[in-house]
């Protein structure tokens, strides 16, 4: 089934329970294929740390769920999109997932597990819509019985105990039962990151990805790329990758007469969409790299093709951040030719249908279960925070991030961004619900909250990133068998934090749209304009690492013997105890209400819209807040 096919699938689903209109999948030509994957290799980072991953393109109003899935025996994969079925021979590993709601696959829990990193420090990006010639797929047709994006995070990260040994069973179900879907996949560990791409109905090719370019690819099947189909250290590929398309006249070369992979099996440079290209122009202009006139064309809704464009690409700098790169997926071509914030007609990457973006920070020599840190960004990166989860130990979910059986009635029209299903406040909001109408409310008033959000969210996301940093060395010097009680605890404080912060953001909000008075620009009451930086600063940090020990009292003083004097009496002196102002003083109360299952508690205040107010209580009244959920706490 192909990505347009997949999509009327998952639409018709939906209009049966009467939440999505056929209009979605129809009206937009850069809808069908509309995520954006990125590669950045370590020579190119600020700590010497590796970056996968990708954002989801479907719907505005569209939930995805993080979770994890336990290790089973003798799993039985199986697909909603095609019958593929695969039963595997031993137990699973356990890995965490961001999955669709079951609501949209007839009552399934399994949908699109998409990213995550199981309990072996395998990660797995899934998956980047492509496409595939007319004349390959004639020849080479997709399959029924193949897996698709569907099953793939599900079957690698559940099966697979390293990278390769993802692509080498990918590629094996791939020769045996064929593909439904064309498609690119981010498969990383500790050591390696691979590339994995489905080509036609069962010819494929994966690779490592190179250590000295970086790539961003949205959903182009043209991308140009060199790779030695010998070397099976660094590429694996089915057998008949090249004699299908020889035997049949289709094989392309280049000048130099090397195989064009690209070319042979993906549609022509003039055949990609125009948001495709599009987002790739912007990609590379965020990385420094600007794609010369003479190599595209252009129209009013954006790029309308462009010669020969590579996949791989050398930044124009060094030293990027993990900030820079959850930045990545919000980007819309900021101060370039193609703005998506000066022409609304142009698709960018950070657009009004992203549903949730990972990125995967892998560092080498780390052991595995700590090497790659998995930022999480649910619903659009725009008005969104990535949060750090160290997901390979991960055994236990923030009720802030819900689960699979909550209820997705707060979605309303996914295809539509309805401000007013935004508006409504639902007792036991959930994080990805609260960041969803954040979006939405900011995206259709853009003139009016789009700076004032910006300025929040990006210093809350620098505070969380910056003191990621020392819940990371404490991840290091924690012995293995530790490892995943912190992991639990600096999972919780995380969400719970970004939870408490961004509710009162978004009743900020809902407040200032219910006011009516749109003159003055809307500014967050915990943001400081001075400083460009949060009045109350994040306690993440201060929540996940342990307390100092309390220094030891100081030894009270021997007591000395009155000097005799005559006519004295001759007993001792009596020693004097401690006064009573050095006794321990008690400990005070929290105003806060205990948190519920369903959403966090906000502290009582004289007003609760708030941001300043829900957040003066500092992190005396947050951790009482939190003692009702977990153990331990972030932001």
């Amino acid at each position: 089934m192909n990505m347009q096919k997949k999509m009327l699938s998952r639409a018709l689903r939906s209009v049966a329970a009467g939440a999505l209109t056929l209009g979605l999948v129809l009206a937009s030509p850069g809808l069908a294929l509309a995520c954006t994957q990125v590669w950045m290799p370590a020579a190119y980072t600020a700590n010497g740390a590796r970056y996968s991953g990708r954002s989801e393109d479907y719907a505005p109003r569209h939930v995805k769920i993080f979770g994890v899935e336990e290790a089973q025996d003798n799993v039985t994969y199986t697909s909603d999109e095609s019958d593929f079925s695969y039963t595997s021979p031993k137990r699973s590993y356990r890995y965490t997932y961001v999955r669709d709601h079951p609501s949209d696959w007839g009552g399934r829990f399994d949908a699109y597990s998409e990213a995550g990193v199981n309990e072996k420090g395998v990660s797995c990006s899934s998956t980047l819509s492509t496409s595939m010639n007319q004349d390959i797929a004639a020849v080479d047709p997709l399959t029924s019985t193949g897996i698709g994006e569907y099953s793939y995070a599900s079957v690698v990260l559940g099966e697979c105990a390293t990278a390769r040994e993802g692509v080498e069973l990918l590629g094996q179900l791939v020769d045996e039962q064929g593909t439904c879907t064309n498609d690119q996949l981010l498969i990383n560990d500790a050591d390696e990151s691979w590339v994995f791409i489905t080509l036609s109905g069962h010819q494929w090719v994966a690779f490592q990805l190179p250590e000295d370019q970086a790539s961003v690819n949205p959903n182009m099947s043209n991308l140009r790329f060199s790779v030695d189909l010998d070397d099976a250290e660094k590429c694996l590929h089915s057998e008949d990758i090249i004699s299908l398309p020889q035997e049949n006249g289709l094989l392309v070369t280049d000048e130099s007469g090397e195989v064009d992979l690209a070319a042979t099996y993906g549609k022509a440079d003039d055949a990609q969409g125009t948001g495709q290209n599009t987002r790739y122009y912007q990609g590379l202009s965020y990385f420094g790299v600007t794609l010369p006139e003479e190599r595209y064309t252009a129209g009013a809704a954006g790029i309308t093709s462009i010669a020969a464009p590579e996949l791989f690409f050398t930044p124009a700098r060094g030293g990027w951040t993990t900030l820079d790169m959850i930045g990545f997926f919000a980007a819309r071509g900021e101060g370039t030719a193609f703005d998506a914030n000066e022409n609304d007609a142009l698709y960018a990457i950070g657009n009004n249908r992203t549903v949730e973006s990972h990125l995967f920070e892998i560092r080498e020599d780390l052991p595995a279960d700590i090497a790659t840190i998995q930022w999480e960004a649910l619903s659009r990166a725009e008005f969104s925070i990535a949060i750090p989860l160290y997901s390979a130990l991960i055994t236990e979910v923030s009720p802030y991030f819900g689960d699979l059986s909550m209820s997705a009635d707060h979605q309303g029209n996914q295809g539509s961004d309805d401000v007013a299903a935004a508006m409504v406040e639902e007792e036991n909001e959930t994080l990805p619900f609260v960041l969803m109408d954040i979006n939405t409310l900011c995206y259709n008033n853009r003139e009016a909250l789009a700076d004032g959000a910006h300025d929040y969210l990006d210093a809350l996301q620098a505070q969380l990133v910056a003191q990621n940093e020392q819940v990371d060395e404490l991840m290091r010097e924690t012995p293995a068998e530790k490892r995943g009680e912190v992991a639990n605890h600096a999972a919780s404080v995380a969400a719970e934090q970004v939870y408490e912060r961004c509710s009162a953001l978004l009743g900020e909000l809902r407040a200032y749209l219910k006011a009516g008075d749109l003159s003055e620009p809307f500014a967050a009451s915990d943001f400081d304009p001075a400083t460009g930086d949060l009045v109350t600063p994040l306690d993440y940090a201060g929540q996940v690492l342990p307390d100092e020990p309390e220094p030891e009292p100081e030894p009270e003083p021997e007591p000395q013997p009155e000097p005799e004097t005559p006519g004295a009496s001759e007993d001792p002196a009596t020693p004097q105890g401690p006064s009573a102002s050095e006794q321990p003083a008690g400990g005070s109360s929290s105003t806060t209400r205990p948190a519920t299952a369903g959403g966090g508690s906000v502290p009582e205040t004289s007003d609760p819209t708030s941001l300043a107010s829900v957040l003066v209580l500092g992190s005396a009244g947050i951790a009482a807040a939190g003692a009702a959920v977990v153990v331990r706490r972030r932001s």
